[in-house]
């Protein structure tokens, strides 16, 4: 990584010594957009040290791209990716949540949660228990028709996720899926789950 000035930044690795950027493992040898968009940042600015952007850059527009596809389902069925993650949450966990439950699982605020809550509620896809003990406390569970729902999507999805992973050799999928959770596991330890 260099200064602003082009220098080397302190601690830069040592191999780089300022002579040319460090390279990622691809290299931006790839023909895809993040290799186009570090070939152009390598031009403009040839000190930049471009091998993070060919990590972090492509997960990002892996993701997009995976998550375009995936909520096309979910729009069809009249519903949110938040909202799907709510109704998923529910179904995978297999008994009532209280909104502070589905607020942890779903990594999302308080706020968020009960605005879902009650779009979903309308819709007959969640219903809402006032505990017996405590009035103050609500639990929620799918109805039939929420389970359902779920039940529909979930393996459309999984099938595509399939078909999309088919590309690589069980053993890289099994090293991708390793190093993904170790630098997930990094990221949450950094900054804690983020909130929506």
């Amino acid at each position: 990584m260099t200064a602003t000035n082009g220098e080397p930044a302190a601690g830069a690795d040592a191999t780089n010594d300022g002579r040319a950027p460090r390279r990622g493992a691809a290299g931006a040898a790839g023909n895809d957009t993040v290799a186009a968009v570090v070939r152009q940042w390598r031009t403009v600015h040839p000190g930049l040290d471009t091998g993070p952007m060919e990590v972090i850059g492509r997960i990002n527009r892996c993701a997009a791209l995976l998550q375009q596809a995936e909520d096309a389902p979910l729009r069809r069925a009249g519903l949110s990716r938040p909202e799907f993650d709510l109704l998923g949450a529910l179904r995978r966990t297999g008994h009532e949540l209280t909104p502070g439950d589905v607020a942890r699982e779903t990594f999302s605020s308080g706020a968020a949660v009960t605005k879902r809550l009650k779009q979903l509620t309308e819709r007959g896809l969640v219903e809402r228990r006032v505990d017996t003990r405590d009035r103050r406390v609500a639990h929620v569970r799918l109805t039939d028709a929420g389970r359902d729902l779920v039940d529909g999507i979930l393996p459309e999805q999984l099938a595509y996720e399939t078909a999309v992973l088919s590309a690589l050799a069980p053993e890289g999928q099994g090293e991708l899926a390793g190093l993904l959770a170790e630098l997930l596991s990094r990221l949450e330890g950094l900054s804690g789950a983020p909130r929506a």
